[in-house]
């Protein structure tokens, strides 16, 4: 079960991933992901479907060719999970293979 975040951990998540940015509510983590192109936004969207799927936990999420916003969320808990954390980790290791790679 998802442990949903204390207001110190809402922080320090904020410090340690900045490229993801708290919504004004502290209800969810958003990040803009941008590719060279279609394929690589498509790839990197497979990746991530995959590993939610595996999680049993999905984003909500948006794709315009080479763009992908990413946004996690625990409905469930009313805010941001321990669960939100670990797979905006995957999204972060996803796209700098395919930026990497």
């Amino acid at each position: 079960m998802a442990q949903k975040l204390t207001e110190t951990e809402l922080q320090k998540a904020a410090e340690d991933m900045p490229d993801w940015h708290l919504s004004a509510d502290k209800s969810g983590f958003e990040r803009d992901f941008t590719f060279t192109g279609f394929n690589q936004a498509f790839g990197f969207m497979s990746r991530v479907a995959l590993a939610a799927e595996r999680a049993n936990h999905h984003p909500e999420w948006s794709n315009v060719y080479n763009k992908v916003t990413v946004r996690w969320t625990t409905h469930s808990q009313g805010g941001v999970s321990d669960l939100d954390l670990k797979l905006m980790r995957q999204c972060n290791r996803y796209a700098d293979e395919k930026s990497n790679g």
